[in-house]
């Protein structure tokens, strides 16, 4: 991260504009992948860092096992990137709300309601809880433990002229869906929301606000449609990160990919999906 921290400030510093930018604060995220991936190697470099920010552009998101989220795991499957989206209808404001997450930690995964995890039998505490022949019966690719440590890093961002304030509640709404998808927020589980607004109108550094045309925000009212907007996308965006995700190997583990055929069957024998 640190190496990462540094070459967003270079990038910054060097931006057209910025000649006379004395002080850059860098925000960087990340979660452990350590099962799989050598993080002691620390390959990152400043050119990678900066590939990526040049090579940034609009359109779908590649999902699952990509980037960052080629190494996590989530809920004893392979984890990675994921996102979704919701558009408000024009009565409430046609606001969209967008979620990226990058899924690295455990629980018993629910899907839509239905008790994922355990008709895989793949969940957190499940020896424990079914005793000692659970062992004998979980497959040989599991996950030691089926642990649930490890973190989720969630990117929520709108269109809507939300202040900062608002933007602290909408980034609380995301650990809501968050939770839907069965997430136990375990002891060693760092979970955490970024969220940010893309409304022009917005745009105000603090100290400039004289230099700037007043601030039209919405009001705490307005807030609930965009509140269920996020709950929803993160949920789904969780989904998307394991329905997306390949097996992969490293470090001498492998982690296996959500089985969806598997997934499909126990769906629709909940009643959550047309037979």
């Amino acid at each position: 991260m640190p190496r990462v921290a540094d070459a967003v400030i270079d990038y910054t510093l060097e931006l057209p504009g910025n000649e006379d930018v004395q002080s850059v604060n860098p925000l960087v995220g990340e979660t452990n992948d350590g099962y799989l991936n050598d993080i002691r190697s620390r390959p990152i470099t400043r050119n990678d860092v900066l590939a990526a920010i040049q090579g940034a552009k609009s359109g779908a998101v590649e999902e699952g096992s990509v980037g960052a989220g080629t190494g996590t795991i989530a809920f004893g499957w392979k984890g990675g990137i994921g996102t979704a989206s919701r558009k408000l209808p024009a009565s409430l404001g046609g606001y969209a709300v967008g979620v990226l997450v990058q899924t690295n930690f455990g629980g018993v995964l629910a899907m839509a309601g239905a008790p994922v995890g355990k008709e895989l039998g793949r969940y957190i505490y499940r020896e424990e809880l079914e005793g000692t022949h659970a062992r004998a019966r979980a497959p040989q690719s599991r996950v030691p433990r089926d642990e649930a440590n490890g973190s989720c890093m969630i990117v929520v961002a709108t269109d809507a002229p939300v202040d900062t304030r608002n933007l602290k509640r909408l980034a609380a709404r995301a650990i809501m869906g968050m939770a839907r998808t069965g997430a136990s927020g375990s002891n060693g589980s760092g979970d955490y929301v970024i969220a940010f607004s893309t409304a022009p109108e917005l745009r105000v550094r603090p100290g400039d606000e004289k230099k700037a045309r007043p601030v039209t925000a919405l009001g705490n009212e307005a807030m609930s449609p965009l509140f269920l907007a996020a709950i929803e996308a993160t949920e789904e965006a969780i989904y998307n990160s394991l329905l997306k995700a390949t097996t992969v190997a490293g470090r001498g583990h492998t982690v296996e990919a959500l089985p969806i055929d598997r997934v499909v069957e126990i769906l629709k024998a909940h009643g959550m999906m047309q037979h």
